[in-house]
């Protein structure tokens, strides 16, 4: 069976046996589900089993911290090979063979169905776009009056507690991703943030695009301070924030530009907050004046 779904303006194909339960991990791709018209960013298949790849050459490894996913990287046979797990000391759960362009792939689960597919459709999405003025980001959105506004930081720092804070004290706000939004340069030139079926632990998958309003990049602090960031401060906001390959120079490239173009566009903040209701209505009268 194959089912093609749209994210952010990107059409991508997952191909599986029509029994397979892995289709029951596909939940929140729904939202995203669309008739097949072609023109797919890429294709990905599950395959029942690996090639021999003991020739493999390691390229690098990828892992933010012990109990955050890890993925290796090895170049074989003209092709990138990827092995995941969900964490530094887990063994491999999946394998991701897929051709340098990042149209065409294969993929095997060992086990951890969930983690394994996201995991492959993301890596999947996150590179094929890198270079079409999208990057996906490690981000909190919420919606105000027509415009998103996304909270960025580093794992732990109150993404989701800040977005929560809006919800509960500012009339009119709604979720639109908990943890990973697209965020699309249209032809136009204006900047738009897309929900996606990743939202981390927060079930919240809608298929819903809204202009961007603001960027803040948060920290955990003893009062509540915010301020604009320069187009350079800003740009290092995103670098670190976004997903994608920075190795390859033409990806690295892709992002650079977009990531340029972003900043350049839509104001960008650093608020030092405490998880309280005065952050968040010092965050949306600053950020809204």
């Amino acid at each position: 069976m194959k089912r093609v779904y749209k994210v952010a303006g990107h059409n991508f194909a997952v191909v599986m046996p029509d029994d397979d339960r892995a289709w029951e991990a596909m939940q929140s791709y729904e939202p995203f589900l669309i008739e097949d018209s072609g023109n797919c960013v890429f294709t990905v298949e599950l395959i029942e089993a690996m090639p021999d790849t003991t020739d493999k050459q390691k390229v690098t490894t990828n892992c933010e911290g012990p109990e955050f996913p890890r993925f290796d990287l090895y170049d074989w046979e003209g092709q990138w090979l990827f092995e995941g797990a969900p964490s530094f000391e887990a063994p491999v759960r999946f394998y991701l063979i897929v051709d340098k362009a990042f149209t065409k792939a294969k993929f095997r689960i060992l086990g951890s169905t969930r983690f394994s597919l996201n995991s492959v459709i993301m890596l999947l999405y996150a590179f094929a776009t890198e270079r079409k003025n999208t990057l996906m980001m490690h981000s909190s959105v919420v919606v105000k009056d027509g415009k998103g506004y996304l909270f960025l930081g580093k794992s732990g720092t109150g993404k989701s507690t800040h977005t929560q804070l809006w919800i509960n004290n500012l009339e009119g706000c709604e979720l639109l991703n908990d943890d990973n939004p697209v965020i699309r340069i249209e032809e136009d030139g204006k900047i738009r943030v897309y929900g996606s079926p990743w939202s981390g632990k927060t079930p919240c998958y809608r298929n819903l695009d809204y202009p961007v309003g603001a960027i803040v990049d948060l920290h955990q602090a003893k009062e509540n301070k915010i301020r604009r960031l320069s187009v350079a401060e800003a740009y290092a906001m995103m670098y670190v924030s976004s997903s994608g390959i920075r190795f390859l120079k033409d990806l690295a490239d892709g992002m650079h530009v977009t990531t340029e173009k972003i900043v350049c566009t839509v104001p960008c903040y650093s608020l030092d907050c405490l998880p309280n209701a005065e952050a968040a209505f010092l965050c949306y009268k600053t950020v809204t004046q």
